[in-house]
């Protein structure tokens, strides 16, 4: 059998195979959480979601997908749009009736913080024939690489990172219980896959540390 030497699809295959491992991680990775030791009120069974952003569509999306991850739990949850529904900040008044009118004794608040950009550099390689190429020994192996290498070259690419805040706040006096701070990279994931994924990482989380 006649051993082909295409350093062209060599190179192809590794980077699928490189694409399809970054495909495959989480786009959300806890970075630091924090449990006040004070608190002595938990497990929170009662939950209002409030989604500190400015479009409303994606304020839904967001505070839908958390309530989901909640019950999945057990615990009872809410979202603030259900109380508030227009776009911008609730003022004081506004939030403490949000919170009466739900019964929540907790108040879950995620907020982006940063968006990154970061550029990459992949270096460049020399990329030689397949096992066995050449014959005659050592300099017939020696001139068969020289003769058949290829050079791949550096290739730069973007990653995009996003850093969230998430607090959970106890309702009675918006007294903080718990903390996260989260880094998100979206990739080619969907919105929906990431935003499931980040709910599932907090809640699981806030759940490990007793909190819910």
């Amino acid at each position: 059998m006649k051993l082909v030497n295409s350093p062209n699809l060599l190179r192809v295959a590794l980077l699928s195979m490189v694409l399809a491992l970054a495909a495959c991680a989480a786009p959300t990775v806890l970075n630091t959480q924090w449990s006040n030791p004070d608190f002595k009120g938990k497990p929170i069974r009662n939950i209002l979601v409030v989604a500190v952003v400015k479009d409303t569509t994606n304020r839904r999306t967001f505070e839908d997908a958390m309530v989901k991850q909640l019950t999945a739990r057990g615990v009872k949850a809410e979202p603030s749009y259900l109380y508030s529904p227009d776009a911008g900040a609730m003022e004081q008044a506004k939030m403490q009736q949000a919170v009466k009118q739900s019964g929540a004794t907790g108040v879950l608040l995620s907020r982006v913080v940063n968006v990154s950009t970061k550029v990459n550099v992949a270096p460049g390689m020399y990329m030689g024939p397949p096992m066995g190429y050449g014959f005659g020994g050592f300099y017939g192996y020696y001139g068969g690489m020289w003769a058949s290498s290829y050079y791949a070259p550096p290739t730069l690419y973007t990653e995009e990172n996003v850093s969230v805040d998430t607090r959970l706040f106890e309702a009675k006096d918006f007294f903080l219980v718990w903390s996260a701070s989260t880094t998100t990279t979206p990739g080619s994931t969907s919105a929906m896959a990431m935003i499931e994924q980040f709910g599932q990482l907090i809640v699981g989380a806030m759940a490990a540390d007793g909190m819910i």
